[in-house]
């Protein structure tokens, strides 16, 4: 097998990988870069794969990131196995070695299994998932989605759209439970029921099986479900597999400065897979979500080329569930102290998180345009007091 030899080396395909090939670029227009990526496809805009393909927001040709443009060698259906950072080369399954200047990580999350299955549950996170998902609701089958967060929920939505019969189940008691208040989150149950959804809070599954061309789910609680197809939407784990063996420096995601390099000369990583300090928080962060992927890509190839960058930035996500639009940023957690700010009670308003007494997440529902406001606010030094903040994002 070859060697390659490259300036830039890019491991994963993704949002975050063109964003720094689009870095690189804007300071080094010649410089050689490869990618390679377990995907057989180049990279594309992942949010649209649960939200707008489904609403005909987009087409499946309008996800496409352009990355070719950029005089990229790909190496597609691909996975590094190693990788070496003293003498500075990968390792891919096909035993091909690639030797680089520099090196970025790009290897985003894995979809987290359930602990009991046959090997047939659709985990939902690539477009190869997608096309085997969209194929399936086209044909009319019926569905089981476990997991009642974002991913979970945001699918459920969108196969109930299609008019498939659709059941959740989650150990929750409400969907997205984890990220809004308990009253809200039972509300959200009501809202997918009237939708067609049967939802079931409060059931572990323990086990999935497939018989006869069917699938049989199990849940802790004694329900017994009998579907066609399951799908799990059950969050993401960092890929840190080979950051963790070359000794970089881990600890829930890469870790990574300000410029966004790890432990490890000439090495960089960015996306859903790091572990940063932001200074708004004051504490180190590792978020999932597309504003993200797109900010810390950009600045990790301009950091590749030797600009020097510095990620600080507080970046925000979005969810569409039915006709509830959400927006937010900074810490949301309902274990935390929350006043609510609400125009129509779980329906349009403002969710203040706070801890030690300052603002340090906001949820926007059906507000739009206000998430700058709501960063100013986390970021502000000389924020409101609690008893004041009712009105604050109007």
């Amino acid at each position: 097998m070859a060697n390659v030899n490259t300036r830039y080396l890019i491991v994963g395909g993704g949002m975050t990988a063109d964003a720094a090939i689009r870095g690189i670029r804007e300071h080094d227009v010649d410089g050689k870069i490869v990618l390679v990526s377990q995907e057989n496809v180049p990279p594309y805009d992942r949010p649209p794969l649960s939200k707008g393909l489904w609403t005909k927001k987009k087409k499946v040709e309008q996800i496409w990131r352009g990355t070719d443009k950029f005089n990229v060698d790909f190496h597609l259906g691909r996975e590094i196995l190693s990788l070496d950072p003293v003498k500075k080369f990968c390792v891919d399954d096909q035993g091909a070695e690639y030797h680089y200047d520099r090196l970025l990580l790009a290897t985003g999350g894995m979809p987290i299994h359930l602990a009991e299955e046959t090997g047939k549950v659709i985990y939902y996170r690539t477009f190869a998932d997608y096309e085997r998902l969209r194929a399936l609701a086209n044909e009319g089958k019926t569905f089981a989605v476990i997991g009642g967060g974002y991913i979970g929920s945001e699918i459920a939505a969108a196969l109930t759209m299609q008019g498939n019969k659709v059941t959740m189940v989650f150990p929750e008691d409400g969907i997205i439970a984890r990220l809004v208040p308990s009253e809200m989150s039972l509300q959200i149950n009501e809202m997918y029921e009237s939708k067609g959804v049967v939802v079931h809070p409060g059931h572990l599954v323990s086990s999935v099986e497939a018989h006869d061309g069917r699938m049989s789910i199990q849940t802790n609680r004694g329900l017994a479900l009998d579907v066609d197809v399951v799908v799990a939407g059950l969050g993401i784990r960092p890929n840190t597999r080979l950051a963790e063996t070359a000794g970089l420096k881990v600890d829930n995601g890469i870790i990574v400065d300000e410029s966004l390099q790890t432990s490890a000369a000439d090495i960089f990583a960015a996306g859903d897979v790091i572990r940063f300090f932001n200074p708004a928080l004051n504490r180190a962060i590792r978020t999932e979500h597309e504003e993200n992927a797109n900010l810390s890509g950009k600045l990790a190839g301009a950091a590749m080329t030797g600009q020097p960058v510095r990620y600080t930035h507080l970046p925000f996500a979005y969810s569409d569930l039915f006709e509830l639009g959400f927006e937010m940023i900074g810490v949301i957690d309902p274990r935390l102290p929350m006043i609510g700010d609400w125009q129509d009670p779980y329906r349009t308003g403002v969710v203040y998180y706070f801890d030690s007494g300052r603002v340090v997440g906001v949820l926007l529902v059906n507000m739009w345009g206000r998430i700058d406001q709501a960063r100013a606010l986390i970021e502000s030094k000389d924020q409101p007091a609690a008893r004041d903040i009712k009105g604050y994002i109007t």
